[in-house]
């Protein structure tokens, strides 16, 4: 069996096969994953991220950080500093942060790969929609904990994974981007197996904290 790419154990099996893909889950961390022979090569991964910059795609972000934010200043007063992980946000919104004296640095890997913005701590990291798309997500996880400082906030956007008996009928793994898919047990796996506590996990979001 495939080995599973989050917590690494081996006890997996194949929960689907169809024409594209076979994809396997974790009975330790419950992460459900694409087989690595089937992942996108990056030029191909790339064109299908381009997708992800349309105004349509920028609101959802924009609609998904700001509210965000302001949740954040009500628990941590004083300037903070984010990064938002795996999108760019528009100019508009990121003035509209500026503006109230907050700041968001931004990491994309095709669109904005400045690996400076890796060598900071911060007070909030936002990713939206780029959980599943992590073909590594152990070292992408554990980048993620070590660019948040002690108390630090990480706001996750991903479907949760509901009923793995419905998965062969769901929509979200039609995209071959999409490699991997979590259920509310891989993030309490996480955050037990971390410095982090979970505090909300439903539906699209997820949002946790690291222990001080």
């Amino acid at each position: 069996m495939r080995r599973c790419p989050l917590c690494h154990n081996s006890q997996t099996y194949i929960l689907l096969q169809d024409k594209k893909r076979s994809f396997y889950v974790c009975v330790t961390c419950g992460l459900t994953f694409a087989d690595a022979n089937s992942h996108l090569p990056p030029t191909a991964e790339k064109q299908r991220y381009g997708s992800s910059r349309a105004p349509s795609k920028q609101r959802q972000l924009s609609q998904f950080i700001l509210p965000l934010l302001k949740q954040i200043q009500h628990q941590q007063a004083g300037h903070l500093l984010g990064l938002n992980f795996g999108r760019i946000l528009d100019d508009a919104s990121l003035e509209t942060i500026e503006d109230a004296g907050h700041k968001l640095n931004q990491y994309d890997p095709f669109f904005a790969p400045d690996h400076e913005t890796l060598k900071q701590e911060y007070d909030f990291i936002c990713c939206y929609r780029v959980f599943e798309h992590f073909q590594n997500p152990m070292k992408e996880w554990s980048l993620l904990s070590r660019l948040l400082r002690p108390g630090g906030w990480l706001a996750i956007s991903t479907p949760l994974l509901i009923d793995l008996d419905s998965f062969a009928k769901w929509h979200y793994k039609n995209n071959l981007t999409h490699v991997s898919f979590y259920q509310r047990h891989t993030f309490e796996y996480l955050a037990k197996n971390s410095d982090f506590e979970l505090l909300f996990a439903a539906k699209d979001l997820v949002l946790m904290q690291k222990t001080s």
